[in-house]
């Protein structure tokens, strides 16, 4: 019987994040607090750049994205948001969208599974994924509860469970 195995991938459904910011777009369009103040959110090539003529405009913005993200399933940790930045009469803010597991998290991740993973599991870096194996599906479960209970900097998903 081959070995059970599943990837380790953090990917963001471009879609929703698209979905959150034209709802929040229109949020912000449409709420009285947000009158006068200039502030809006757009992309600005892989970025989403957020203005607003005072910094608590601007951040309250970022907030209202935020929560749209979280409604839409998009996981905080994937938001890269900078600090406010004063340009001309406006503040801004501009934040990313991280994709993708980098080589230290991926160390990081495997040597947590080594330590504190069942045994005979082995986790593999491949490009910016991980990818577990085991004789045992029951093995790869725990797996999964351990990364899921640990606090990583990154928005992590398990796919391709077989």
């Amino acid at each position: 019987m081959p070995d059970a195995s599943f990837d380790v991938v953090s990917k963001v459904d471009r879609q929703e994040v698209d979905n959150a910011l034209n709802q929040t777009a229109k949020e912000v369009s449409q709420r009285y607090d947000f009158r006068g103040t200039g502030a809006s959110i757009r992309w600005s090539g892989e970025r989403v750049e957020m203005s607003a003529g005072s910094e608590d405009r601007v951040k309250a913005v970022l907030d209202v994205f935020q929560e749209k993200l979280v409604k839409r399933g998009v996981s905080l940790k994937a938001l890269d948001a900078g600090e406010p930045q004063p340009s001309g009469k406006e503040v801004r803010i501009s934040a990313g969208i991280k994709q993708g597991i980098g080589q230290d998290d991926a160390k990081k991740i495997a040597k947590t599974i080594r330590d504190e993973g069942p045994k005979g599991v082995k986790a593999q870096v491949q490009g910016e994924e991980l990818r577990v194996t085991s004789k045992s599906r029951d093995d790869l479960q725990a797996v999964i509860a351990l990364l899921k209970g640990k606090d990583l900097d990154i928005a992590l998903q398990f796919v391709n469970f077989r």
